[in-house]
C-alpha cells in the first residue's frame, strides 16, 4: 500500500485546510494514530480514545463539513475500507505497547515513500552554518542524540538542550554567525517553550524543520517544514521510536548533501583507533 492510499494519508487529507482548534487537533491526532479502527468507533469510544467530551467529537465532525459525527462515520467506512484492528487476545500490555511501536514504525515507512519533504530538509540542515538543534524536556535526548552523530559530518552544530532566557541570545548568537535553519524535535507533552522559540527562531530569519509527534501538534504553525512521526501511548510514559528513527533519516539526508561528510567520518574513525577511544 503506498502513502498516498493508507488510511492515515486519507484522514491527513481529509483534515487538511481546515482551522482546527487545539481540541480538535488532538481528536484529528488521535484518529490517524488509529485510522484503521476509526470508522468503526462510536462518537463516545473516539472521545474516550482522544481525552475529550463527546460533543466536541460532534462539533469536530461539523467543523468537517458534516452534519455530525454519523456522517463522518459513514464517510470514513466509504473512503477507508479496512477492518478493524485484531484483538491483542492474550497480549499483555507490554507486548501490545512493542507492537502499538511497530505501528507507528511502519506509518512511518508509508509517509517515506514520498522523500521529497526529508531531502528537502537535508538540503536546509546541509546549508545552515552553525547548525542549531532544539529539543526540550521529552524530547532532549532526540536531540541530544542528532545533534552528536550531525557533529560527526557538520562543522558547526549548536545543541539547544535546556530551557531559559539564554534561548534566544544564542539564538542570536547564531544567527550572526551566519546560521540559516534550525531543527527542532517536539514531542508531548509540549513545553510552551518550544512554541515561543521556535516563533522567536522564524522572526529572526530562520528556516524551522520540526519532527513532531503529529502534523497537528501545537509546533506545526511555528514551523517551515514539519516531518511527523508517531509516539507510543500504552505505557505510563511515551515511547519514541519513530521520531528517534526519522531523526536517523534526516541524519542520512544531510549527509547526502555534505560532499565532506564521508572523508570526516573516515577521519574520526582513524583518530578514534589511535587514541584507542572504543574497546571494540
Amino acid at each position: 500500500m503506498s502513502v498516498t492510499d493508507s488510511p492515515a494519508a486519507r484522514l491527513q487529507a481529509l483534515f487538511e485546510g481546515h482551522r482546527l482548534t487545539p481540541t480538535q487537533r488532538r481528536i484529528a491526532h488521535s484518529m490517524v494514530r488509529r485510522a484503521a479502527d476509526v470508522p468503526f468507533l462510536s462518537s463516545v469510544e473516539l472521545a474516550e480514545l482522544a481525552g475529550v467530551s463527546q460533543p466536541s467529537v460532534t462539533r469536530f465532525a461539523v467543523a468537517l463539513g458534516f452534519d455530525g459525527y454519523p456522517a463522518l462515520r459513514r464517510h470514513l467506512r466509504e473512503v477507508t475500507p479496512a477492518e478493524p484492528t485484531a484483538d491483542a487476545g492474550s497480549a499483555n500490555e507490554y507486548q501490545q505497547a512493542v507492537e502499538a511501536e511497530i505501528e507507528n514504525l511502519r506509518h512511518l515507512a508509508q509517509a517515506l515513500a514520498d522523500p521529497g519533504p526529508v531531502r528537502r530538509a537535508g538540503r536546509l540542515l546541509a546549508a545552515s552554518r552553525p547548525l542549531l538543534v532544539l529539543g526540550l524536556r521529552a524530547a532532549a535526548a532526540q536531540a541530544n542524540g542528532f545533534a552528536y552523530f550531525a557533529a560527526k559530518v557538520h562543522s558547526d552544530v549548536r545543541l539547544l538542550g535546556e530551557g531559559g532566557t539564554m534561548l534566544q541570545d544564542r539564538i542570536d548568537a547564531a544567527v550572526r554567525a551566519g546560521a540559516s535553519a534550525l531543527l527542532c524535535f517536539a514531542l508531548p507533552r509540549h513545553p510552551r517553550e518550544v512554541v515561543d522559540t521556535l516563533h522567536y527562531a522564524r522572526q529572526a530569519g530562520l528556516t524551522v524543520v520540526t519532527v513532531a509527534d503529529s502534523a497537528f501538534a501545537p509546533v506545526a504553525k511555528v514551523s517551515d517544514l514539519l516531518l511527523p512521526a508517531a509516539v507510543g501511548t500504552g505505557l505510563a510514559f511515551d515511547t519514541a521510536c519513530a521520531p528517534m528513527l526519522l531523526g536517523r533519516v534526516l541524519l542520512e539526508a544531510m549527509c547526502d548533501d555534505l560532499p565532506q561528510a564521508q572523508s570526516r567520518l573516515e577521519e574520526f574513525d582513524a583518530k578514534a583507533a589511535a587514541r584507542g577511544l572504543f574497546v571494540d
